[in-house]
């Protein structure tokens, strides 16, 4: 991702919800919705989890609480030209 924003939520939510919060703030923000969201691996149970849409994945740099959501492009993985976690 590009460009993206980074939503804190500790609340006792799911993290399905938690992601469609963020999902629904970024596209208030920036007029799109978004389609990738990054969160610390312990958040996750499996390796990738779609909600609505929006494929959730671990990515370390991303502290726990945390949603990095954004347009991401390929099959969700990083490469050194990317930007964001």
């Amino acid at each position: 991702m590009r460009t993206g924003l980074l939503w804190y939520d500790d609340s006792d939510t799911d993290l399905g919800a938690k992601v469609l919060d963020a999902a629904e703030r970024y596209e208030e923000k920036f007029g799109d919705r978004p389609n990738r969201c990054y969160v610390h691996p312990d958040c996750l149970e499996e390796e990738k989890l779609q909600v609505n849409g929006i494929v959730v994945l671990p990515s370390k740099s991303v502290l726990p609480n945390h949603f990095w959501v954004g347009l991401g492009t390929g099959n969700g993985r990083f490469s050194a030209s990317q930007t964001g976690p």
